[in-house]
């Protein structure tokens, strides 16, 4: 199930399903711990003798954000009850406190007591293991924990604070958990359970005819009691209602500070652009400065249902998305919020100057299936691309901040070194990187899109060093580059097809390499990474034939990853539907068609494409990794920062290419002083 609402600070993130329920807690790294692992925060009612929970049937529910801001609204109408939700969350910017806000309102004619039950089914750090969940009658809270995992939960409506309680064991010999507890309105009040335990509290309500009441409830995260106790009186001294408005207050200002005033900064008509583009753009910023966490990684996904298909996720850094991650939002103005990633990146970068498959946000390495030996050969079992495009990154990061000192801090603990790891795993007798995994993780290989990203490593490396007086190691890096440009263009450029090839892979009975000319829309990468301009001949017919062949031909349309994607595939027809369709793929499709643009009409093909995009979304404007060919539901991972990233980016390029062609249309109007026009 996907996750259309995502909140979080950068140490924690909460995440909740279509059916309102919180599915994922992460503290005190984003990604890292799940403390739900699997289970799920409940929110119930007992109206009348009856009793609902909001993943109930009966519900007509409607989730969305408020504009501008991380703080979710939601609407949540239950006929049968009459009885209407008006729900918010939020996470402080500062402190680790979750809010959240719900408005009950009564829909009868009369007078009626309304209970409203919240469940919480931790389990710290990812295990039930050792749990206990005690009532603190000193601070009339509840407090779940372990070792140095401290959750505790509060509430209050206007009639002060919650007024049952019950704790308890959950999945564990007969019991199913104490939210069961609540389902008869009243709660048993037991105050303390070891072991496997959930919580719940219960506020009753009386709520006058055709009127409602406010409850709001809270969750500080810290590591120990006093902790946790001091961000309660926090929440109780401040009041929610002001730590709600803070939280709005500062996504306006992010939003503000990175778009500045919306497409006016870049000098363009508000009417260029369809407000649907505009609002999915500032969402994404939104959702995708949510996947940061505060100290550098930039997770993949936080939808822990994907777990269901493999016991793994999505909740580790990939370096090459996280590359991509920071370019988007470097591009979109807020550089300076990705400094972390480099950091993250430099005390990771191993000591022969490469990194791994992928890391745990807190800076271990995450689980991989890439083997150091294949066929009896030892292999590193990393792709290259991954740390080539952390550099390339980098030096965007400095063409656009021009933060010429964080840039030399990394210079020598991050460039140098990945930039002499890049250089040296050469295949020397083809002047092409040596064989890594490709980005899709699936292959050993030389790819065209890792000897693509290889390229622009180095070229950035080499931009670097001359940009900090070292103008021969920058020749040096410069001259890696070009040979494998050359290197590309003989080997992986198919002059009877007329396009490049997706990679050569090695034959080992043969002990040759031998071409793979499956279509890819990775191919993209020749002029992503600048290795070839989008009007050279072999990129337009490259992108032609990705493009027919890749296509999705079905009413929901899009770019396929590959021909013959496997990964969640739905449809068997390769003609028809060649894989699914993925966001990355329809977008960088977008940017070339956004970069080859002569004219602003012929921007219009890149724009359709941006509007596919949007539309592949879900109404709260999270982007899926990919969705089904026939339906358009969301695959796989829901939100996937990539996605996001990926979107940022071809939105900034649309800009940028109607600002230039804005440009050119006023001289030609209003001529320059002795032009001679």
């Amino acid at each position: 199930m996907p996750r259309p609402l995502v909140i979080g600070n950068g140490r924690i993130m909460v995440a909740f399903d279509e059916r309102l329920e919180m599915r994922d807690f992460f503290y005190p790294h984003v990604g890292q711990w799940n403390h739900l692992q699997g289970g799920r925060n409940r929110l119930g009612l007992w109206v009348e003798g009856k009793f609902v929970w909001t993943a109930d049937d009966g519900w007509e529910r409607r989730l969305g954000y408020k504009e501008d801001a991380l703080v979710t609204e939601v609407e949540a109408t239950h006929p049968g009850l009459k009885v209407k939700l008006l729900i918010n969350d939020a996470v402080c910017r500062r402190e680790n406190i979750y809010l959240k806000r719900v408005v009950v309102q009564n829909l009868a004619d009369k007078e009626r007591e309304i209970r409203v039950f919240f469940g919480q089914d931790f389990s710290v750090d990812e295990t039930e293991v050792g749990d206990t969940v005690f009532y603190d009658a000193l601070n009339r809270v509840l407090c779940h924990y372990k070792r140095n995992r401290y959750l505790l939960v509060n509430g209050y409506s206007s009639k002060g604070r919650f007024n049952q309680l019950a704790t308890g064991i959950k999945r564990f010999g007969e019991a199913e958990g104490t939210w069961r507890d609540a389902e008869d309105g009243v709660l048993s009040g037991n105050a303390v359970a070891q072991g496997s335990v959930d919580s719940v509290i219960g506020f009753n309500l009386v709520v006058p005819p055709r009127g409602e009441e406010t409850i709001y409830y809270w969750i500080c995260v810290g590591r120990n009691i006093q902790e946790v106790r001091v961000l309660n009186r926090v929440v109780l001294e401040q009041g929610p209602k002001e730590l709600f408005f803070q939280v709005e207050t500062f996504g306006r200002a992010f939003l503000e500070a990175c778009f500045d005033g919306c497409v006016h900064a870049w000098g363009v008509d508000i009417e260029d652009f369809p407000e649907e583009i505009i609002t999915a753009y500032k969402r994404s910023l939104l959702i995708l400065r949510a996947h940061f966490d505060a100290k550098g990684a930039v997770i993949a996904s936080p939808d822990s249902d994907i777990m269901a298909t493999n016991r793994d996720h999505y909740c580790y850094l990939w370096p090459r998305d996280g590359a991509f991650a920071v370019c988007a939002m470097i591009r979109a103005g807020c550089g300076r919020l990705t400094r972390a990633f480099f950091d993250f990146c430099a005390n990771a970068l191993t000591d022969e100057g490469f990194l791994l498959h992928k890391y745990n946000p807190d800076g271990t390495a995450g689980s991989s299936w890439h083997p150091w030996l294949v066929e009896g050969t030892v292999h590193l079992p990393i792709q290259e691309d991954e740390t080539a495009l952390v550099l390339w990154a980098l030096w965007e990061y400095y063409r656009r901040e021009r933060d010429l000192e964080f840039v030399l801090e990394h210079y020598h603990n991050l460039v140098r070194p990945a930039a002499n790891f890049l250089g040296s795993y050469i295949d020397e007798t083809l002047f092409l990187p040596a064989e890594s995994y490709d980005l899709w993780e699936e292959r050993l290989c030389i790819s065209t899109f890792t000897t693509a990203a290889v390229y622009a490593g180095l070229m950035a490396a080499g931009n670097l060093a001359r940009l900090f007086g070292q103008p021969g190691l920058a020749q040096r890096y410069f001259g890696q580059a070009a040979r494998i440009k050359r290197g590309m263009l003989e080997h992986l450029y198919d002059e009877k097809e007329k396009r490049f090839l997706r990679a050569l892979r090695f034959n080992r009975q043969k002990g040759a390499f031998e071409p793979d000319a499956t279509v890819d829309s990775s191919l993209a990468g020749v002029f992503l990474f600048g290795v070839l301009p989008v009007q050279d001949l072999r990129v337009a017919e490259t992108m032609r034939q990705v493009e027919k062949v890749l296509w999705v031909k079905t009413k929901v349309g899009g770019m396929a990853r590959y021909y013959g994607d496997y990964y969640f595939r739905r449809v068997e027809d390769l003609a028809q539907v060649p894989g699914n369709p993925w966001l990355i793929s329809t977008l960088w499709l977008a940017q070339y068609y956004i970069r080859a643009a002569r004219s602003p009409e012929e921007l219009v093909q890149g724009r359709r494409l941006l509007e596919w995009c949007v539309r592949q979304a879900l109404p709260t404007g999270v982007m899926p990794e990919q969705v089904h060919p026939l339906t358009g539901e969301p695959l796989s991972v829901a939100p996937l920062s990539w996605s996001h990233a990926a979107f940022i980016i071809a939105v900034t390029e649309y800009i940028a290419r109607c600002r230039e062609f804005k440009a050119v249309r006023e001289q030609r109007v209003f001529p320059r002083p002795g032009s001679g026009e």
